[in-house]
């Protein structure tokens, strides 16, 4: 029988995935129009995309609660139009973590995009194949290792985001307490082996999930070598 609660972790692993799904598809939706067009504001654009990787979180935080809020824009619309509040929600934590997993993604993705021979691609358009079908059996294909390297890294960067979270979903337990914010209060709170087990928990996530990337960069070196 485990010894604590372990609702934090299994409310992590929800935030994680459901942030690490729509991720998936807006990196895959901006690296590719990063990686094959060229148009007036693409690199303040793309300053945009990669801005959560120097903002300190509760920054990004503050910008998702002006947003988010009930007096912000989307949070008004929210309110109004569905009777849905997105602060001190777990959904709120789910938007945070995308917003911090997104830049890493999408360096990833777009890394592997642009390692893609373009002339494969050309050969397809002039037979009269589709961009979505070029895409789908092509690019993506190609371009997969690179793709799954990414998801494993957003992944374990929802997971163990705080500062966004704590600020837009605020500290519930049983709600929106995540294992970063368990660590925290038990740490508050004077519990130090609670802490340490959360450390140990995210910490073994983080291990697990960086020796994978390294290993699967590794094996897929080594099949290129050979081919």
């Amino acid at each position: 029988m485990m010894p604590y609660d372990l609702s934090p972790l299994w409310l992590s692993l929800r935030v994680a995935t459901i942030s690490t799904v729509f991720v998936f598809f807006v990196s895959l939706a901006l690296a590719r129009l990063m990686s094959r067009r060229e148009f007036f504001g693409k690199s303040f654009i793309e300053a945009l995309i990669l801005l959560p990787l120097v903002l300190p979180p509760t920054v990004i935080g503050f910008g998702l609660i002006v947003l988010f809020g009930v007096n912000g824009p989307l949070g008004i619309v929210l309110e109004q139009w569905f009777g849905f509040r997105v602060v001190f929600t777990w959904v709120g934590a789910a938007i945070a973590s995308f917003v911090v997993s997104l830049p890493l993604m999408y360096q990833s993705v777009l890394a592997a995009f642009e390692k893609v021979d373009p002339r494969w691609e050309n050969v397809a358009r002039t037979m009269g194949v589709s961009e979505w079908r070029i895409f789908r059996t092509i690019t993506f294909p190609l371009a997969w290792s690179g793709i799954l390297a990414g998801l494993i890294l957003a992944f374990a960067r929802g997971i163990g985001e705080f500062g966004a979270t704590l600020m837009i979903a605020g500290y519930i337990p049983g709600v929106t307490e995540t294992v970063p914010l368990a660590i925290y209060f038990a740490y508050e709170a004077g519990d130090m082996e609670k802490s340490l087990f959360w450390v140990l928990i995210i910490s073994s996530l983080g291990v697990a999930a960086i020796t994978w990337v390294n290993y699967w960069r590794r094996k897929t070196a080594v099949r290129i070598g050979k081919e």
